[in-house]
């Protein structure tokens, strides 16, 4: 009985996960172009560096209590997190369509699809174990960003290509090892309850974050200015 409800469950928690990674992207997607058409919410955004450094904050507050908590907290309240993370996190990228011309986002943006479904199909299938390496993926994680609060007083081109080539690299091992490490969780969940759902949850958040930063790093490399 209990290996009928796992094999039940597990491709009903997968679906999940995709779905409300999906549901993200389109959030984060809608509330960026909304905002970025929008002269007045530009100018309250990015007359200063300071809304931008409060709602990058929220962002690192909103991932951690997700990240951290989610057994503490109700599905439901998880899920709202994600959302609002999800709307903030659009906010905060409104700005690339200020930069880049909307060809080169969407161009960049099927690019980023097709590079992640392939390697989401790679930790889904591989029977190779990415465990191993996800250590080391977060550790460049918090070289990338060392690297990018450097770059901020060096603004150095040279130093920005190579990060850009790394966050790429990362970031496209990043979403193998994450899809593996949910897929054998989520494997291990009894049936559809509250908590195998948080976890499918936690899971989507995961990938989300992964494409949106395959995206970013790609359209550091792809993206058409504006200019």
């Amino acid at each position: 009985m209990k290996e009928q409800s796992v094999a039940v469950a597990f491709p009903a928690l997968m679906r999940k996960v995709y779905i409300w990674m999906a549901l993200a992207l389109t959030i984060t997607g809608f509330t960026a172009y909304g905002v970025a058409s929008s002269p007045g919410i530009v100018a309250a955004l990015f007359s200063s560096r300071l809304p931008i450094l409060v709602l990058c904050a929220a962002e690192l507050i909103l991932v951690f209590t997700v990240s951290a908590r989610i057994q503490r907290l109700s599905l439901t309240t998880a899920t709202l997190l994600f959302v609002l993370y999800a709307v903030i996190n659009g906010l905060t990228l409104s700005s690339i369509f200020l930069v880049y011309t909307m060809s080169s986002i969407a161009n960049v943006f099927f690019i980023t699809a097709g590079t992640f479904t392939a390697m989401a199909l790679v930790g889904l299938f591989t029977k190779t174990d990415l465990s191993r390496m996800g250590s080391l993926l977060y550790m460049a994680v918090i070289g990338l960003i060392i690297a990018t609060l450097v770059n901020l007083f060096l603004h150095s081109s040279a130093l920005d290509t190579i990060v850009s080539l790394v966050g790429v690299l990362v970031f496209v091992g990043l979403t193998a090892y994450d899809t593996q490490k949910f897929k054998h969780m989520l494997a291990m969940a009894d049936d559809m309850s509250a908590e195998g759902q948080k976890l499918a949850l936690l899971g989507a958040l995961s990938l989300y974050l992964d494409f949106v930063n395959l995206f970013i790093y790609l359209l550091r490399f792809f993206g058409s200015s504006r200019d």
